[in-house]
Parts: structure tokens; sequence; C-alpha cells
């Protein structure tokens, strides 16, 4: 039977990465029953609304999307999509596994760490208002169900992946109040797994010692704000937003989706690099049972990195979209 798989095209590069990963995955043979839905600019100019009903309800019936990145207006203008979804569908876990690959060349070897963020709350929960004429004011919210939540899935995940250590991210030292919630959350189910190794960092100092040396961490459980700057960061350990695959994951329903944005500077033009969407498709196959696949779109991703004949503008060679993906696809029939 196949599986059935919504997905959200997306702005910007969205489609062109998107296309890349549906051929990628129809490339390993697995059955999927694609469900195309509309999201962002398209969406709203053709719907009046950038997430419509029944796209979140052809997620919810699917139960799994694959999403290209969306458009979200700079200061003015609708909601974030990607906040919408989040909230919609409980999304209350961003997974985002960062690890070098070969033929990409950094200043760090063999990293490979994990950014578990929570999804749904802090200051990205949007609640912003005007307290009088030149003063606005945002409120960062934290519950201690949705700390406990995010920090139980950092060390279920830590467990069920062999890892040895969770970090979390704080600073406790002026939020007292929310960050001091999210520590204490996160000590209680640290105390649940002793087998697991526990520290406790100041993100800024987090962020400095990521620099240093990646290689010290293991899986890092954040909030929302500290996990989406550190997730940039850390991607940048590994040759860049491009390189790094993503997944929202919530109890009825989960989104894969790259890191990056749509860049739409660079829309159209079959340049942007399409293997963070592979990857975060592959990430998607694993889900839904297809681990064999998984691992031939994770194998056929880094024979390409290594032989370093294509290489997109990121990464500073000249290969078009479509080019880095049929070379995928050459490497996958080449090791089926």
């Amino acid at each position: 039977m196949a599986h059935r798989i919504a997905v959200l095209p997306g702005d910007g590069i969205g489609p062109e990465v998107t296309a890349a990963a549906v051929k990628v995955v129809e490339a390993t043979g697995v059955a999927v029953a694609w469900e195309w839905c509309t999201a962002g600019k398209e969406a709203m100019e053709r719907l009046g609304d950038p997430l419509p009903q029944e796209t979140l309800e052809k997620i919810r019936s699917a139960r799994v999307a694959l999403k290209g990145p969306v458009t979200t207006p700079v200061g003015t203008g609708h909601q974030s999509v990607n906040v919408r979804l989040r909230k919609g569908l409980k999304l209350y876990a961003s997974l985002r596994p960062v690890r070098s690959l070969p033929g990409i060349r950094t200043r760090y070897d063999e990293v490979d760490l994990v950014i578990v963020r929570e999804n749904t709350e802090g200051l990205y929960a949007g609640i912003e208002h005007e307290v009088v004429p030149g003063v606005v004011e945002t409120i960062k919210v934290f519950t201690e169900e949705a700390c406990l939540r995010i920090a139980r899935f950092a060390f279920d995940y830590a467990i069920k992946r062999h890892r040895r250590k969770v970090t979390a991210a704080h600073k406790a030292t002026v939020m007292r109040m929310t960050d001091g919630l999210f520590l204490d959350c996160c000590r209680r189910i640290a105390a649940q797994h002793p087998q697991i190794s526990y520290e406790e960092v100041l993100v800024d100092n987090l962020a400095m010692q990521l620099t240093l040396n990646p290689n010290q961490f293991d899986v890092i459980v954040l909030e929302n704000l500290y996990g989406d700057i550190v997730s940039d960061l850390a991607s940048g350990l590994v040759g860049g937003l491009g390189l790094v695959p993503g997944a929202n994951i919530g109890d009825e329903c989960v989104v894969f989706e790259a890191v990056h944005g749509s860049a739409p500077d660079i829309a159209g033009r079959n340049i942007a690099n399409p293997i963070a969407l592979i990857l975060s498709a592959a990430l998607m196959l694993e889900h839904v049972g297809e681990g064999r696949a998984a691992q031939a779109i994770e194998r056929a991703v880094r024979y390409v990195t290594a032989e370093g004949r294509l290489r997109t503008a990121d990464l500073g060679g000249t290969a078009r979209t479509t080019e880095m993906t049929e070379g995928i696809v050459r490497a996958l029939e080449r090791n089926a």
C-alpha cells in the first residue's frame, strides 16, 4: 500500500527543492501517494489565506507532510505560516540533526549533534501589543506542560538513538522565571534517565562553545527562539543551511522540512541546493517505516558530496539544482 504524504511546495525556491526531494523519494521505489497542497504566497493570492483550512485538513488526514520553505513577511503582513502550522497541528518538537557530510570542507571534523527545539511557546508565540504609541511589548510564555514535553522528547530521542548526553541551553540568570521553569522541567526529566549525561549551558556560552568545539555536544534542547538561532549557527558548522534537514513533530502529525528559508532572490534560477530537503525526505521515509530507503538516500547524498564533482553555488560550485538531484538519483541506482 502506498504511503499517503501531503506535499507543500512553498514559496521561493520551495517548488524547486520540493520537486527534487519528491524525485529522489520516487527513485527509491517506495510507493507514495502524494497529496499536493497549497500554502504561502500562492495561497494568499488565490484564496486570501496563506494556510488554507483545506491544507491543514489534508495534513491531518495524511498525518505526514513534506514541506518546502514558505516566505514570511518581515515586520508586517500575515502571521508566519510556519508558526500557524506548528500551532494548528500541535507540532511541539523541532528536530534538526546536524551532521558533517564527506567532501564538504569546514573547520570542523565529524560533527554529529542534534538540536531539539520547543516549537510552540516562548517569544515565538507571537503575543504582541502596543502599550502606548512608540512602545510595543512581546510576552514570553512558558508552561510546565510544554517544558516537560520537550525535555521528555529530547531524552527519549537520546535513548532511542543511543546518544550519550543532553545539554539544556538557557538564560535563567536573567529570565529567572521562564528559563528557570524550563531548567526545572529538564532536571526533573533528567533525573528519570540517569543513563544519559545531563548538563546546562548558558545560551550565549553555548554559541561560543559550538564554534570552538562542536564535538563536545550531542543532543541540545532549547526553547523556541534559542533553538531557531542555534539551529542556523550549527548548520554553519557543517557547510550551511543547504545541508541540514529537519522535522516538526507532534503526537498526531509530522511535517518534514529543511532548516533553510525560501531564498526568493534565487528562486526560479535552478541553483538552489536541494540536499537539505532531500535529507528531510529521508527522515520522513524512516518515520513511515521505510528505513532501508532512508538509508539509501543518505548514502547517495554522502557519495555525491564525497565525490565532489557536483557542487551548487552555496558550496562553491556551479551545479544546477536539477544536476545535483540527478547525481543523487544516479548514486541511488548505482548502489541499489
